[in-house]
Protein backbone atom coordinates (compact mmCIF):
# COMPACT_ATOMS: atom_id res chain seq x y z
CA UNK A 1 0.00 0.00 0.00
CA UNK A 2 1.43 3.35 -0.91
CA UNK A 3 0.20 6.98 -0.46
CA UNK A 4 0.49 6.57 3.52
CA UNK A 5 -0.91 4.67 6.12
CA UNK A 6 -4.32 6.54 6.60
CA UNK A 7 -6.78 7.14 4.34
CA UNK A 8 -9.34 10.98 3.43
CA UNK A 9 -11.92 8.42 3.68
CA UNK A 10 -13.96 6.73 6.11
CA UNK A 11 -15.62 3.64 5.10
CA UNK A 12 -17.42 1.67 7.66
CA UNK A 13 -15.64 -1.58 6.30
CA UNK A 14 -11.92 -0.50 6.17
CA UNK A 15 -9.53 -1.08 8.80
CA UNK A 16 -6.97 2.18 7.53
CA UNK A 17 -7.34 4.81 9.68
CA UNK A 18 -8.82 8.31 8.62
CA UNK A 19 -7.65 11.79 8.29
CA UNK A 20 -9.34 14.67 6.63
CA UNK A 21 -5.51 15.57 5.82
CA UNK A 22 -3.11 13.18 5.97
CA UNK A 23 0.79 13.36 6.06
CA UNK A 24 2.51 14.70 3.17
CA UNK A 25 3.32 12.05 0.43
CA UNK A 26 6.71 10.70 1.05
CA UNK A 27 8.90 11.34 -2.20
CA UNK A 28 11.48 8.27 -1.78
CA UNK A 29 8.67 6.32 -1.85
CA UNK A 30 8.67 4.93 -5.33
CA UNK A 31 11.88 3.88 -5.14
CA UNK A 32 11.65 2.42 -1.97
CA UNK A 33 8.43 0.18 -2.98
CA UNK A 34 10.75 -0.48 -6.19
CA UNK A 35 13.79 -2.08 -3.91
CA UNK A 36 11.24 -3.93 -2.08
CA UNK A 37 9.46 -5.14 -5.18
CA UNK A 38 13.09 -6.19 -6.52
CA UNK A 39 14.42 -7.69 -2.89
CA UNK A 40 11.42 -10.34 -2.68
CA UNK A 41 11.85 -11.10 -6.16
CA UNK A 42 8.35 -10.49 -6.96
CA UNK A 43 6.78 -12.56 -10.31
CA UNK A 44 3.65 -10.74 -9.50
CA UNK A 45 3.28 -7.38 -7.41
CA UNK A 46 -0.08 -5.88 -6.29
CA UNK A 47 0.31 -2.60 -6.07
CA UNK A 48 -2.67 -0.56 -3.66
CA UNK A 49 -3.44 3.07 -2.49
CA UNK A 50 -5.09 5.08 0.39
CA UNK A 51 -7.65 7.49 -1.12
CA UNK A 52 -5.96 10.79 -0.99
CA UNK A 53 -8.57 13.35 -1.35
CA UNK A 54 -6.40 16.20 -0.20
CA UNK A 55 -4.19 16.16 -3.16
CA UNK A 56 -5.67 17.84 -6.43
CA UNK A 57 -5.13 15.14 -8.57
CA UNK A 58 -5.97 12.60 -5.82
CA UNK A 59 -2.35 11.60 -5.78
CA UNK A 60 -2.29 10.15 -9.64
CA UNK A 61 1.55 12.18 -10.72
CA UNK A 62 2.78 9.68 -7.40
CA UNK A 63 1.26 6.46 -7.93
CA UNK A 64 2.38 6.58 -11.64
CA UNK A 65 5.66 7.86 -10.12
CA UNK A 66 5.65 4.62 -7.76
CA UNK A 67 4.41 2.26 -10.99
CA UNK A 68 7.73 3.71 -13.45
CA UNK A 69 9.68 2.92 -10.60
CA UNK A 70 8.69 -0.23 -10.00
CA UNK A 71 8.87 -1.19 -13.99
CA UNK A 72 12.04 0.07 -14.27
CA UNK A 73 13.51 -1.66 -11.71
CA UNK A 74 11.62 -5.17 -12.15
CA UNK A 75 10.92 -5.26 -15.94
CA UNK A 76 10.16 -9.10 -15.70
CA UNK A 77 7.78 -8.43 -13.16
CA UNK A 78 3.85 -7.92 -13.71
CA UNK A 79 2.18 -5.27 -11.89
CA UNK A 80 -1.33 -5.11 -10.96
CA UNK A 81 -2.46 -1.66 -9.92
CA UNK A 82 -5.34 -1.44 -6.87
CA UNK A 83 -6.58 2.22 -7.41
CA UNK A 84 -8.75 4.51 -6.01
CA UNK A 85 -11.55 6.37 -7.16
CA UNK A 86 -9.70 9.59 -8.03
CA UNK A 87 -12.91 11.49 -6.95
CA UNK A 88 -14.07 11.00 -10.85
CA UNK A 89 -11.38 12.96 -12.14
CA UNK A 90 -10.84 11.49 -15.56
CA UNK A 91 -8.24 13.83 -16.36
CA UNK A 92 -6.15 12.40 -13.54
CA UNK A 93 -6.97 8.90 -14.46
CA UNK A 94 -5.41 9.55 -18.04
CA UNK A 95 -2.62 11.06 -17.01
CA UNK A 96 -1.95 7.91 -14.96
CA UNK A 97 -2.43 4.85 -17.44
CA UNK A 98 -1.26 6.90 -20.31
CA UNK A 99 1.75 4.80 -21.33
CA UNK A 100 1.72 2.83 -18.10
CA UNK A 101 3.30 -0.23 -18.17
CA UNK A 102 1.26 -2.77 -16.03
CA UNK A 103 -1.02 -5.27 -16.55
CA UNK A 104 -3.89 -5.25 -14.22
CA UNK A 105 -5.69 -1.80 -13.34
CA UNK A 106 -8.55 -2.32 -10.23
CA UNK A 107 -10.79 -0.78 -8.60
CA UNK A 108 -13.14 -1.93 -6.05
CA UNK A 109 -16.82 -1.53 -6.18
CA UNK A 110 -16.77 -3.17 -2.35
CA UNK A 111 -20.60 -4.02 -2.32
CA UNK A 112 -24.20 -3.87 -4.41
CA UNK A 113 -25.30 -0.60 -5.05
CA UNK A 114 -27.96 -0.39 -2.76
CA UNK A 115 -25.68 -1.00 0.51
CA UNK A 116 -22.86 2.26 -0.57
CA UNK A 117 -24.58 4.40 1.71
CA UNK A 118 -24.01 1.85 4.64
CA UNK A 119 -21.06 0.26 3.68
CA UNK A 120 -18.82 3.24 1.90
CA UNK A 121 -17.95 6.59 2.56
CA UNK A 122 -19.96 9.11 1.16
CA UNK A 123 -18.01 10.28 -1.53
CA UNK A 124 -18.14 6.92 -2.58
CA UNK A 125 -20.15 4.86 -5.13
CA UNK A 126 -20.98 2.31 -7.04
CA UNK A 127 -21.67 3.76 -10.27
CA UNK A 128 -18.30 5.75 -9.79
CA UNK A 129 -16.43 3.02 -9.42
CA UNK A 130 -17.71 2.10 -12.35
CA UNK A 131 -17.37 4.96 -13.94
CA UNK A 132 -13.61 4.80 -13.15
CA UNK A 133 -13.26 1.09 -14.60
CA UNK A 134 -15.23 1.57 -18.07
CA UNK A 135 -12.85 5.00 -18.92
CA UNK A 136 -9.89 2.64 -17.41
CA UNK A 137 -10.65 -0.21 -20.44
CA UNK A 138 -11.57 3.04 -22.84
CA UNK A 139 -8.20 4.43 -22.26
CA UNK A 140 -6.59 1.34 -21.86
CA UNK A 141 -7.97 -1.60 -23.72
CA UNK A 142 -5.05 -3.81 -23.59
CA UNK A 143 -4.96 -3.53 -19.73
CA UNK A 144 -7.56 -6.32 -17.86
CA UNK A 145 -9.67 -4.40 -15.77
CA UNK A 146 -10.11 -5.90 -12.18
CA UNK A 147 -12.75 -5.53 -9.09
CA UNK A 148 -14.08 -7.13 -6.28
CA UNK A 149 -17.84 -7.81 -4.14
CA UNK A 150 -17.77 -8.11 -0.31
CA UNK A 151 -20.97 -10.52 0.63
CA UNK A 152 -22.09 -10.19 3.73
CA UNK A 153 -23.27 -6.92 4.63
CA UNK A 154 -26.71 -6.46 3.68
CA UNK A 155 -27.38 -8.01 0.01
CA UNK A 156 -29.20 -10.59 -1.19
CA UNK A 157 -27.97 -13.15 -3.85
CA UNK A 158 -30.23 -12.03 -6.45
CA UNK A 159 -28.40 -8.04 -5.84
CA UNK A 160 -25.14 -9.63 -6.12
CA UNK A 161 -25.94 -11.25 -9.78
CA UNK A 162 -27.37 -8.35 -10.76
CA UNK A 163 -24.40 -6.16 -9.60
CA UNK A 164 -21.91 -9.02 -11.63
CA UNK A 165 -24.08 -8.36 -14.75
CA UNK A 166 -23.69 -4.36 -14.34
CA UNK A 167 -19.73 -4.85 -13.40
CA UNK A 168 -19.32 -6.98 -16.55
CA UNK A 169 -21.17 -4.47 -19.10
CA UNK A 170 -18.68 -1.83 -17.72
CA UNK A 171 -15.49 -4.33 -19.49
CA UNK A 172 -14.39 -5.96 -16.32
CA UNK A 173 -12.26 -8.66 -17.10
CA UNK A 174 -11.39 -10.32 -13.89
CA UNK A 175 -14.00 -10.79 -10.76
CA UNK A 176 -13.16 -11.77 -7.16
CA UNK A 177 -16.00 -12.42 -4.23
CA UNK A 178 -15.24 -12.74 -0.56
CA UNK A 179 -17.06 -12.78 2.59
CA UNK A 180 -16.98 -9.31 4.73
CA UNK A 181 -15.17 -9.88 8.31
CA UNK A 182 -15.67 -6.76 10.60
CA UNK A 183 -12.08 -5.41 11.69
CA UNK A 184 -13.43 -4.16 14.96
CA UNK A 185 -16.79 -3.92 17.02
CA UNK A 186 -16.71 -0.20 16.05
CA UNK A 187 -16.82 -1.59 12.28
CA UNK A 188 -19.90 -2.39 9.90
CA UNK A 189 -21.90 -5.93 11.28
CA UNK A 190 -21.77 -8.61 9.07
CA UNK A 191 -24.81 -9.41 8.23
CA UNK A 192 -24.49 -13.08 7.23
CA UNK A 193 -22.40 -15.70 6.71
CA UNK A 194 -22.17 -17.47 3.16
CA UNK A 195 -21.61 -20.52 2.58
CA UNK A 196 -19.17 -22.47 0.74
CA UNK A 197 -21.85 -23.88 -1.88
CA UNK A 198 -23.20 -20.64 -2.55
CA UNK A 199 -19.50 -18.63 -3.26
CA UNK A 200 -19.74 -21.34 -6.08
CA UNK A 201 -22.89 -20.61 -7.12
CA UNK A 202 -21.78 -16.64 -7.46
CA UNK A 203 -18.60 -18.05 -9.30
CA UNK A 204 -21.06 -20.38 -11.75
CA UNK A 205 -23.10 -17.27 -12.53
CA UNK A 206 -19.88 -15.15 -13.35
CA UNK A 207 -18.41 -17.40 -15.47
CA UNK A 208 -21.52 -17.92 -17.53
CA UNK A 209 -21.73 -14.02 -17.68
CA UNK A 210 -18.59 -14.14 -19.10
CA UNK A 211 -15.77 -13.02 -16.73
CA UNK A 212 -12.24 -14.28 -18.23
CA UNK A 213 -11.34 -15.23 -14.28
CA UNK A 214 -12.98 -15.34 -11.12
CA UNK A 215 -12.32 -16.23 -7.80
CA UNK A 216 -15.14 -16.98 -5.05
CA UNK A 217 -14.52 -17.93 -1.72
CA UNK A 218 -14.99 -17.06 2.28
CA UNK A 219 -11.61 -15.43 2.42
CA UNK A 220 -10.83 -14.57 -1.25
CA UNK A 221 -9.63 -11.16 -0.97
CA UNK A 222 -9.08 -8.76 -4.13
CA UNK A 223 -5.05 -9.51 -4.32
CA UNK A 224 -6.28 -13.74 -3.67
CA UNK A 225 -4.01 -15.85 -5.80
CA UNK A 226 -3.79 -12.38 -8.42
CA UNK A 227 -1.27 -13.94 -10.46
CA UNK A 228 -3.13 -17.03 -11.23
CA UNK A 229 -5.97 -14.77 -12.06
CA UNK A 230 -4.17 -12.79 -14.84
CA UNK A 231 -2.75 -15.83 -16.09
CA UNK A 232 -6.32 -17.21 -16.62
CA UNK A 233 -7.71 -13.80 -18.39
CA UNK A 234 -4.64 -14.21 -20.67
CA UNK A 235 -5.29 -17.93 -21.52
CA UNK A 236 -8.59 -16.80 -22.64
CA UNK A 237 -7.85 -13.91 -24.67
CA UNK A 238 -4.60 -15.72 -26.32
CA UNK A 239 -7.30 -18.45 -27.43
CA UNK A 240 -9.10 -15.78 -28.42
CA UNK A 241 -12.28 -17.95 -28.14
CA UNK A 242 -15.13 -16.52 -25.71
CA UNK A 243 -16.98 -20.01 -25.83
CA UNK A 244 -14.58 -21.27 -23.62
CA UNK A 245 -16.02 -19.65 -20.46
CA UNK A 246 -14.14 -17.97 -17.53
CA UNK A 247 -11.40 -19.45 -15.97
CA UNK A 248 -11.74 -19.25 -12.41
CA UNK A 249 -11.93 -21.26 -9.15
CA UNK A 250 -13.02 -21.30 -5.76
CA UNK A 251 -11.08 -21.10 -2.53
CA UNK A 252 -8.79 -23.66 -1.86
CA UNK A 253 -8.35 -24.86 -5.50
Amino acid sequence: MIAGEVCTRGCRFCAVGTRKTPPPLNPNEPESLANAVESMQLDHAVITVVNRDDLPDGGASHYRSCLDAVRRRCPETSIEFLCSDLEGNLGALADLLEGVDIDVFAHNVECVPRMDSDVRDPRASFELSLTILREAKRLRPNIRTKTSLMVGVGETDEEISDAMRVIHESGVDILTLGQYLAPSSRHLAIDRFVTPEQFELFANDARHIGFRAVASGPLVRSSYQARELLAHALSVDENNDDSMGAHGFTEGT
